[in-house]
């Protein structure tokens, strides 16, 4: 592995330590450096300081846990921090781990100071995150070989290495690892000035022309994530080639995402099945999760951790013990009228 001093720097570096390979286009949108991302200020800030002072010490960073809903930055922040830092960022998923042997090969694999980024650390197999703790703390595995007679533990020490952990769903991790990282900082959705100007960078980095209408527009409708931001862009950029001069303006944004059924509110068809689902089938009163998914076709995890968060965050439903009813917005957003009577005015 390079030194810090001689490691590779910009989209090379990226590519390099990807763990699946990525199309330049991909690549160029991800920040590379903390002066590059936009928002997330105390989580940036805190980070800083972090990566500040384990360069100054010379050792490896501190074990990190970022939540929060997805497309909001987690990947790249991780990326971030090996770009800063000089190191190497190894990607895996917490499906992907189903046993300890597989961890041992992941962390056997890492040289001093590098950073395991797990994705989705929530869905690590339970007898495998046991394994974790003593990999965080004491940098050793203790491995168990073969069975029954035969069956001998073998210990395995590991370099000093960074754990930097994503999750959409920070409370199903259990609290033995969830103690077991220094930082842990959640990720929120971005205003529209921000997102307006992440529109503006991701064009400029894809040569898209662009105006401020058009900024605008993509922004109010990309549901506070950067990643929709910059799925609509390529969206909108296809469409202002094929059914306009090929420049991304206000109408032709609103056009191109009227053709994809996302509103001004940045509401897609699945959002408005789900309130329309609740106005007319339940008329105001609490519903659980899994009869909304039964009702508009769609698995209830999806639902909790992709549409409800920004309904929620919103305006459009709330959550209550008896199950989620929708507000008053929440009737307006698909035309109707707030039910009427004590179901609602009771559990507010």
């Amino acid at each position: 592995m390079p030194a810090p001093d001689s490691a590779p720097k910009g989209l090379n570096y990226l590519a390099s330590t990807l763990a699946a390979p990525v199309s330049p286009a991909e690549a160029a949108l991800r920040p590379l450096s903390f002066s590059d991302f936009t928002g997330q200020l105390k989580t940036v800030e805190r980070l800083k300081i972090m990566v500040g002072a384990a360069k100054q010490r010379g050792e490896a960073l501190n074990h990190i846990l970022l939540s929060g809903p997805p497309g909001l930055g987690k990947t790249t922040l991780a990326f971030i921090l090996g770009n800063e830092l000089g190191k190497a960022v190894r990607v895996t998923s917490g499906p992907v781990i189903e046993k300890a042997g597989d961890l041992a090969g992941l962390l056997t694999n890492l040289e001093e100071g590098d950073i395991l980024f797990i994705d989705e650390i929530h869905r690590i197999p339970k007898t495998v995150e046991e394994y974790l703790y003593s990999a965080m703390e004491d940098f050793r595995l203790d491995i168990m070989i073969d069975q029954g007679p035969n069956a001998r533990s073998v210990r395995l020490s590991i370099p000093r290495f960074t754990l930097v952990g994503a999750t959409t769903r920070s409370g199903l991790l259990t609290a033995p690892l969830r103690s077991r990282f220094t930082l842990q900082t959640r990720l929120d959705y971005y205003d529209h000035a921000t997102l307006e100007g992440i529109v503006q960078r991701s064009c400029g980095l894809l040569k898209v022309e662009l105006d401020a209408g058009g900024a605008a527009e993509i922004a109010t409708r990309a549901r506070g994530t950067p990643r929709v931001a910059n799925n609509l862009i390529n969206f909108c950029r296809d469409f202002a080639q094929q059914r306009a001069t090929g420049k991304i303006t206000q109408p032709v944004a609103a056009a191109a995402l009227e053709l994809l059924e996302i509103d001004a509110a940045g509401l897609d068809e699945m959002d408005k099945r789900m309130l329309r689902v609740m106005a007319e089938n339940y008329a105001g009163r609490p519903v659980g999760m899994t009869t909304i998914a039964v009702a508009v076709g769609e698995e209830a995890e999806t639902l909790e951790e992709v549409h409800e968060p920004y309904l929620i965050q919103e305006g459009y439903l709330q959550r209550t013990p008896q199950g989620r009813i929708l507000t008053p917005k929440g009737y307006a957003a698909v035309g109707l009228k707030a039910a009427t009577g004590g179901e609602l005015g009771s559990l507010l």
